[in-house]
């Protein structure tokens, strides 16, 4: 599937308080750019990890634009590895004119690199309207504004089955101890306590970092993620520990590490909300909801839910986003159409398309929060706006792409080595170090 998505809630209280919150603006739509055809015989092409739903209801946003402008668009899906793939068509002469781009060290890279043109004044200004100043703040590179975060994800949720945690007699935890304790009654309750999509390294990389930002703070946090503290500090070791204790317990991993290291992140869904679950919980982000109710027929709010990923250590309950960013390429054949459709995803408007169709979050505070579907992700879009600058975003997508977004190298790869075996946190810490050390310096 993709790599990283976006929703929901029923302890939307709950949420909100774990999120923290700060004053979000409100006010009306944005008028979109183009509206006069004038667009009509141009064609622009948009890359993106995106598949399957997702692409299919991104496509209605691209549709709107055509309905809006006259220009035709095609998207093209690069899989997980958006840099490889998209270099490769620069290269070869054949450049989209927009990249959705998953994660903020690879919107760095091409930046650094020369491919991107800074966003237009239009742009610029709608995002200073409706966004918080975190959102701008990670599209931009050395002060110039390059990507815009059309889409969000909520990456600090566990999914469960209702059923599930209620025939083991247990609530949502608060603790990520209370958590362990909890998996331990669903299992002995005849369920396995947790599915793992450790096939997928991003979904490891996701649990790390839940569980760093709560046990060693955001300070620190910032600090890896920049990698202006290395991955040997002892704060890392102990965060691997606390993770390995999870993933060496076999009352707790759905068919132990093995078939976790055979499983992806739809399989881990359909662990639990497929037709015949083996798991109670499953930890990814809110985009979890889409696969329980699109593939599953799931009702989220009823018969799938989550609860906040809980708190570690006596630390805050952790706040990890992410999103998808769109770029401009400066040697796309219609860059300059590729800008018209930017100005409008960064409208109210455009986020309203997508949100009607589900599996989805926008981080603009100008759209009207009746536009989602269903409570559950109503509450969670708001708690995610209002949560303002005191989120933090992925540290893995903030790595350049050959540690935090390649798949079978970097940070994916050594954390999947350690489920595999998590006996050595501090060797685990130095191969990290080492591995980081390298993509930093290049």
């Amino acid at each position: 599937m993709m790599r990283r998505r976006t929703t929901l809630l029923t302890g939307c209280t709950a949420l909100a308080l774990a999120l923290g919150a700060t004053a979000c603006g409100g006010g009306g739509p944005v008028s979109a750019g183009g509206g006069d055809k004038a667009l009509g015989g141009q064609t622009v092409t948009v890359a993106g990890v995106w598949t399957g739903s997702e692409q299919k209801n991104f496509q209605k946003v691209l549709d709107a634009f055509s309905a809006k402008t006259g220009a035709k668009t095609q998207f093209i899906s690069t899989g997980d590895n958006v840099s490889t793939v998209v270099g490769s068509k620069i290269e070869g002469g054949n450049a989209p004119d927009v990249v959705m781009v998953p994660q903020v060290g690879v919107l760095q890279q091409f930046a650094k690199k020369g491919w991107l043109t800074p966003l237009s004044a239009t742009t610029e200004k709608t995002v200073d309207a409706g966004y918080a100043p975190v959102w701008k703040k990670y599209g931009s590179v050395d002060g110039r504004l390059y990507g815009l975060y059309f889409k969000a994800a909520h990456k600090s949720t566990v999914w469960y089955s209702p059923d599930a945690l209620n025939q083991a007699g247990v609530k949502p935890p608060k603790t990520y101890d209370e958590m362990l304790k909890a998996g331990r009654t669903v299992s002995d309750s005849g369920l396995a306590a947790f599915s793992v999509a450790g096939q997928d390294g991003w979904t490891l990389t996701d649990w790390f970092e839940n569980i760093y930002l709560s046990q060693a703070g955001p300070e620190k946090y910032d600090a890896l993620a920049a990698h202006k503290l290395k991955w040997t500090d002892t704060s890392v070791v102990k965060a691997l520990d606390t993770l390995g204790k999870l993933f060496k317990d076999k009352r707790l991993v759905a068919g132990g590490q093995k078939e976790a290291l055979n499983t992806d992140f739809p399989g881990s869904v359909a662990k639990v909300f497929g037709p015949k679950p083996d798991a109670g919980m499953v930890y990814e982000g809110d985009f979890v909801a889409g696969v329980a109710h699109d593939q599953f027929g799931r009702t989220i709010g009823t018969d799938a839910n989550f609860f906040p990923f809980p708190a570690v250590d006596g630390g805050k309950a952790p706040v990890v986003s992410g999103g998808d960013a769109a770029v401009v390429l400066k040697d796309g054949k219609n860059a300059k159409a590729g800008m018209k459709l930017l100005e409008y995803l960064a409208t109210p408007e455009a986020a309203a398309v997508w949100a009607k169709a589900g599996g989805f979050l926008s981080p603009n505070e100008k759209l009207d929060l009746s536009s989602y579907g269903d409570d559950v992700t109503r509450a969670t879009a708001k708690s995610l706006v209002e949560a303002g600058d005191s989120v933090r975003f992925d540290m893995s997508d903030q790595a350049p792409a050959a540690f935090g977004g390649t798949k079978g190298a970097g940070e994916w790869k050594l954390l999947q080595d350690f489920l595999r075996d998590p006996s050595d946190p501090k060797g685990t810490a130095a191969r990290l170090e080492s591995a980081a050390a390298k993509a930093y310096q290049g």
